[in-house]
């Protein structure tokens, strides 16, 4: 079977740090893909870490060839490309785990030429988020240009890994890196590229972790006559890709394209934006407790993890439909669930203080994803509103992925074995629960007990479906 996805890497005397990048790549949660590492020439060892990498993984096809630069690397990939789309990574960058498989998610899905993506700007033991486009629906040329005009000079734009690209396109109209460049090639490759996609998204999370380099013009022994040709064209490329685009209506955004020359004009092209609110590396995702998975052990470590697996498929929901965990937890609980006695009731279900939880409630009617009304008793009947669909729609999907993580390597029947027994299981939690609530010589209020009831079948239900299983 042909892969789906070929991931291209152009690595040159990178053995200090390439193993943290293949290894981003190789654990994929999106595993039908190729892996082409192109060794460019190297001479500090690089060559066998490749090697000893390819022997270990089937997907991985190592390129020997003499230095001819970035360029030539990523085109000599691009010839041996077999996968329907292509992504870029470098060497001494890494991938999220779930990568791959947030690109390929839309471009399916909804049957995207181009999709870009957010991504994480590592400075040393600190990263911030960076993503310019929120739009949460599919662009075309027109609509992605009008983005990008707003702020061309931005990494987001120019790159290559942070986008996903249909190889029938590059290859239908030749697309290659310019080897005669050695500053914004990657931008004009994308130029182009756009010239030709026709639907395009945007993926609102981060996809990439990209450090921060020092490696300006200057540092590459850049002559000024072969400066002033490179900015002069890439500013030709520019200005003929929004006159294309544009065409009769040109006019509106010449003043924005001059703009651009400005940029190009100091160097800054194309440069990492300065983004506010940092966060220290390795803090951006999933938190565990101290002690790794392998090392801990038991009941509560069991339901622990599992509750952990769940919190980061559906905070990656969230961030997409950019919503907080919190919120998303609310709305996976009222999915089936409308009617509670108070909002004490709804922390205890979803492992949320109060405060946390009147938070959430406020904002998802605010949004108008849900309404509600509170009775005399301090009781919540929740009516969730048709805008919470795509919300739904995307928990679902998480809770999804969860039960899949869950029983990988299983088999149909063994699945469907697993499922009736935690079926089975849930029942006993639930009838023992109620035994030992209400055991039966205990007079109490019959509407106590109903309620109480109520919410041992409600907390016995989500569990089950909180395990993804």
């Amino acid at each position: 079977m042909e892969p789906l996805v070929s991931i291209i890497v152009p690595i040159y005397n990178a053995a200090d740090y390439i193993g943290r990048c293949v290894d981003s790549i190789r654990n994929q949660e999106y595993q039908n893909l190729e892996i082409l590492l192109v060794d460019d020439g190297s001479s500090d060892g690089t060559a066998a870490i490749l090697d000893d990498y390819a022997g270990k993984d089937a997907r991985i096809r190592v390129i020997h060839q003499e230095n001819a630069g970035v360029s030539a690397s990523r085109n000599h990939a691009l010839e041996l490309a077999q996968g329907e789309y292509v992504q870029f990574a470098d060497s001494d960058d890494w991938l999220t785990p779930d990568s791959t498989k947030l690109l390929v998610r839309p471009a399916i899905e909804k049957d995207c030429d181009l999709v870009i993506a957010d991504f994480y700007r590592v400075n040393g033991k600190r990263l911030s988020q960076k993503g310019d486009i929120d739009a949460d629906h599919v662009m075309d040329r027109r609509e992605f240009a009008s983005y990008m005009i707003e702020n061309p000079a931005d990494y987001y734009y120019g790159v290559l890994w942070n986008k996903l690209f249909r190889r029938s396109i590059i290859e239908e109209h030749q697309i290659r890196m310019d080897v005669e460049l050695d500053w914004c090639e990657d931008f004009l490759f994308n130029l182009e590229y756009i010239r030709y996609a026709e639907r395009l998204y945007a993926v609102q999370a981060p996809v990439y972790y990209y450090m921060k380099r020092k490696d300006s013009l200057v540092s590459q022994g850049a002559s000024i006559s072969n400066t002033v040709r490179m900015k002069s064209t890439v500013f030709d490329y520019y200005n003929a890709f929004y006159r294309d685009v544009y065409e009769e209506d040109y006019a509106e955004v010449k003043q924005k394209v001059r703009m651009f020359l400005i940029s190009t004009a100091m160097d800054g092209l194309v440069m990492p934006t300065v983004v506010p609110g940092s966060t220290r590396l390795g803090k951006e995702r999933v938190k565990l407790a101290g002690q790794s998975v392998s090392d801990t052990r038991g009941v509560l470590a069991d339901f622990y993890y599992l509750r952990k697996l769940l919190e980061y498929y559906l905070g990656l929901g969230a961030m997409l439909k950019k919503i907080t965990l919190d919120e998303a937890l609310l709305l996976l609980l009222f999915e089936n669930n409308r009617r509670f006695e108070s909002r004490k009731e709804i922390a205890e279900l979803t492992g949320l203080n109060a405060q946390r939880v009147s938070r959430a409630l406020s904002r998802l009617k605010r949004e108008k994803l849900i309404t509600y009304e509170t009775d005399e008793e301090g009781g919540l009947a929740i009516e969730v509103l048709e805008k919470a669909g795509e919300y739904l729609n995307e928990i679902d999907h998480a809770v999804e992925e969860c039960r899949r993580v869950c029983m990988k390597d299983s088999t149909g029947e063994e699945e469907a074995c697993a499922e009736a027994l935690i079926l089975r299981v849930n029942e006993n939690v639930r009838v023992k629960l109620e035994q030992v609530a209400f055991p039966a010589d205990l007079e109490s209020d019959d509407t106590e007990k109903s309620s109480a009831k109520s919410l041992t079948k409600i907390s016995t239900n989500n569990m089950g479906k909180g395990s993804g299983m």
